[in-house]
């Protein structure tokens, strides 16, 4: 045999790649030669590859303490929570060199929240040589610095104001405004105010944007009948590109009728309010005047153009309401909600021992009323009204005689002058007080008109399901005291029950109370003071 004779290759496969073993250059292990890259095996790439060569490991992220807001640069402030998908991703555009690999995960690690650090575990992919792609997972720490954000610092700053919501009542009582000031804080109608100052029969709300202050009057509108007004005072005028700067100013005032006040209607307003009696009286002020006729159970809506088309004032508010004793008290049938009719039989408070004078009249109380208890009605009788509508009623022959002597308005419980045993608070919204303090009168008046409120919400159940109210400091003693009482319940005259817990012995026990059901926990929240 010719051992110089070629030898024939027959040819590979069609797609079969020739192979080469070869031995890694680093550990010795056989690897495929015409596929390694560097002669190496992929763990020995995985130890000696960093495909994270030039991703940061340290970064800082500025955060405003009085808005707890996030800085993303340049100049754009966000709000994210904690540990947050937008805190995630302000986190991973803060470092450099990501952008030439693939992120795979993100995740936070947990921290001490009072370390001001925050920890990202990261894990990306990267093509090191060809056809070996490499997965790997490393750490990047952050430092919390605190940086106040340009809103907050021109708060700090006097007139930076660029809109300001002037909203007003004239009325002699507060009571309005603190049912008010309970919707705003619960729909937190106020967080994009820079400032609220307390002003003579009103508050002031500032501004830094105009949108802000229509958004808040719009709020306004949904929530209490008011009219509004707006004015725009020229600031400053750049001649050169006709730009010009204003400050606004929204005059929101709203309708001096409050809930329990007496109220004359026009005649022609009360034919096109279903045909009510013109002599009401004021159950709700909602988006619209709810009044209710005593004698008959009818109610009616005076919206807010209604009003303004014929406006009128209130015959007299809860200032003026005396004191009556139920002698009789007999239901007549027709129900309406809440409200029962009934015939009563009533002596002033004042008159016992003194004279044998009763007043007969029909009322709506008639569900919570019983011979013996106390209620707050206003006397017609000995009264003399200085208003127009009520002397057309006088003069009327068909409304003259529908004039009751007495007009009862709601249920008087006994109690102390102040409260202090309350298993429950409300926010209060944190304030400048005007320049000049007020008097001591004064200061007296809003105490008590605050008082009243409290008593209104412990009263009346439909106030109270528009409110938020909090558990009090002492909620963990009046939950004992439930667990303590448990399945034991106080039934007060209008079916609510109540339980004892957080109230002292000495209270009266048909007083209204609150259930710790329905109240929320406490918690802390932005720009709100608390009062108990």
């Amino acid at each position: 045999m010719d051992l110089d004779a070629p030898v024939p290759i027959l040819p590979l496969p069609a797609g079969q790649r020739p192979q080469a073993t070869i031995l890694c250059c680093n550990c010795g292990a056989p690897i495929d030669g015409t596929s390694a890259a560097g002669a190496l095996c992929y763990d020995c790439i995985k130890l000696s590859v960093d495909i994270s060569q030039g991703i940061q490991r340290e970064a800082t992220l500025h955060f405003c303490r009085d808005c707890d807001r996030w800085l993303q640069p340049p100049s754009h402030w966000l709000v994210a929570a904690p540990e947050s998908r937008e805190l995630l991703a302000l986190c991973l555009r803060k470092l450099r060199g990501l952008a030439k690999v693939r992120i795979i995960d993100a995740s936070f690690i947990w921290t001490e929240p009072h370390s001001r650090r925050v920890k990202v575990k990261i894990t990306i992919q990267q093509e090191a040589f060809q056809d070996t792609i490499l997965q790997q997972t490393f750490e990047v720490e952050y430092v919390v610095a605190t940086q106040q954000c340009p809103d907050c610092a021109k708060s700090y700053t006097a007139n930076t104001w660029r809109a300001v919501v002037q909203v007003r009542q004239k009325v002699p009582h507060k009571r309005t405004f603190l049912h008010l000031e309970q919707l705003i804080l619960k729909h937190s109608a106020h967080r994009d105010t820079i400032n609220i100052k307390e002003v003579k029969d009103g508050l002031d709300f500032y501004f830094a944007q105009r949108n802000q202050a229509e958004k808040f009057v719009d709020f306004l509108s949904s929530v209490t009948p008011v009219r509004s007004k707006k004015s725009q005072e020229l600031i400053s005028m750049d001649i050169h590109t006709s730009t010009k700067s204003y400050k606004f100013t929204f005059s929101v005032e709203l309708l001096p009728v409050c809930k329990d006040d007496l109220l004359a209607l026009p005649i022609s307003l009360a034919k096109n309010s279903g045909n009510i009696a013109p002599l009401t009286l004021c159950y709700r002020v909602g988006t619209s005047m709810n009044v209710l006729d005593p004698n008959t159970l009818q109610t009616a809506d005076i919206s807010t153009q209604s009003y303004l088309r014929q406006p009128f004032k209130p015959l007299a508010d809860v200032q003026e309401l005396v004191e009556f004793i139920v002698m009789d008290i007999e239901p007549l049938g027709p129900t309406k909600g809440r409200f029962v009719l009934a015939e009563a039989t009533v002596a002033r408070a004042s008159d016992l021992g003194v004279n044998d004078t009763t007043y007969y009249t029909r009322t709506h109380l008639g569900g919570i009323l019983h011979p013996g208890d106390a209620v707050l009605g206003y006397h017609l009788t000995k009264a003399n009204f200085n208003n127009k509508w009520f002397e057309a009623l006088e003069l009327s022959n068909t409304y003259a005689s529908q004039i009751p002597d007495v007009l009862l308005v709601k249920k008087y419980y006994a109690r102390k002058k102040k409260n202090k045993s309350r298993n429950w608070r409300l926010r209060r919204i944190a304030k400048d007080e005007s320049d000049m303090l007020p008097r001591k009168q004064d200061q007296e008046r809003m105490e008590q008109d605050y008082e009243m409120f409290l008593r209104d919400v412990e009263e009346d159940t439909e106030l109270r399901s528009t409110l938020a109210l909090f558990k009090a400091k002492n909620a963990k003693q009046a939950k004992a005291a439930t667990d303590a009482m448990e399945g034991v319940q106080t039934e007060s005259h209008d079916g609510n029950a109540a339980t004892d817990a957080g109230y002292s012995d000495d209270d009266d026990d048909d007083a209204p109370r609150i259930d710790m059901e329905e109240l929320l926990d406490e918690f802390d929240e932005l720009h709100v003071d608390e009062k108990s």
